[in-house]
């Protein structure tokens, strides 16, 4: 579908946007409507690569019975160990197939008329516009569902502030203090002040409570993502230390250890082996000993449950 013909699926404020792109902090001022691609390689289009029902996430996410997320290509780092690379990158031949607005509403339709109460919008940071378009149009025919913001942490402050009151369940990842790995390993030197200000400003939106159903998902609220890394121990620490002294240690927080190498890191002297369990075991200690109360923890086997395939119409089964 022609990009220029879907501007009318977007606010004035937000084709604007688009026609001078500054929606993530790499403000790279292109014309997506013109196919101006900048960092992100997406254009004004959904850049919808997959919607599908995800089991995986974490149990106050997912539920017994899964989020309908739905997973846009492109995005505005690129970390060099991305489980994700066949849509992020771009370089796939999945890109090439878009759907329309009505598609993806068919789609995400389909599935929470099967009973799943969430729709999940995974690395939304460069495509935030589309994000508004897809939740209007469902509320537009009469959905409702809990919203979830399944972000990198690369946002700008004031993007993270346009959302209020139109995300529930903000769901941020939060990978690097340091500007030198954030740099060598997300191409991203002001990642951590960037990122910590946006979760900063989620945080103020909800607070540390994390409200749930009668079932136990998540209606509204914050839960913060941290990816334990080969090697990088240390960061991890600090970045555990961060989230208590900016924010609080009774904020939810999900210790991830399902990191696994691809490809792309074959050749990467520390990114080329799984994660130790003497690793992450070090890093749980710390979590314990900063009193950071709330939240998950993962099995040391759990990257085997993650490695997606974006061929297949669920990448995860």
């Amino acid at each position: 579908m022609n990009t220029v013909k879907q501007a009318d699926i977007y606010d004035a404020n937000d084709r604007l946007i688009l026609e001078n792109c500054t929606i993530c902090p790499r403000e790279c001022e292109v014309n997506r409507f013109e196919a101006g691609l900048g960092y992100c390689k997406t254009d004004a289009g959904l850049n919808v690569a997959s919607v599908c029902i995800h089991r995986g996430e974490e149990p106050v996410i997912s539920g017994k019975d899964g989020i309908c997320n739905v997973f846009f290509r492109g995005c505005n780092l690129h970390c060099l160990y991305c489980q994700n690379h066949e849509i992020s990158s771009c370089t796939s031949i999945i890109r090439n197939t878009e759907m329309n607005l009505e598609e993806v509403l068919e789609h995400i339709i389909k599935i929470l008329s099967d009973g799943i109460p969430a729709v999940g919008f995974v690395s939304p940071s460069h495509v935030v516009p589309q994000v508004k378009a897809i939740i209007k149009g469902l509320n537009a025919r009469g959905y409702k569902p809990i919203t979830v913001y399944n972000t990198n942490g690369y946002e700008k402050l004031e993007t993270i502030r346009n959302l209020s009151g139109i995300i529930d369940v903000y769901l941020p990842d939060y990978k690097y203090v340091t500007k030198e790995i954030a740099s060598e390993y997300s191409d991203a030197p002001d990642y951590p002040e960037t990122a910590l200000k946006a979760i900063k400003e989620m945080y103020y939106q909800k607070g540390s409570t994390l409200v749930t159903d009668e079932f136990g998902r998540a209606e509204n609220g914050l839960l913060i993502r941290h990816l334990v890394l080969p090697g990088r121990v240390e960061e991890s620490k600090r970045v555990l230390k961060s989230i208590v002294e900016e924010l609080s240690p009774g904020v939810h927080l999900s210790l991830m250890s399902q990191y696994h190498p691809t490809e792309q890191v074959r050749q990467h002297p520390v990114l080329n082996r799984p994660l130790y369990k003497n690793e992450y075991e070090e890093v749980l200690e710390k979590m314990e000993a900063l009193g950071l109360r709330n939240g998950w923890v993962q099995d040391m086997d759990s990257n085997v449950n993650y490695i997606p395939d974006f061929s297949r119409e669920n990448p995860f089964e």
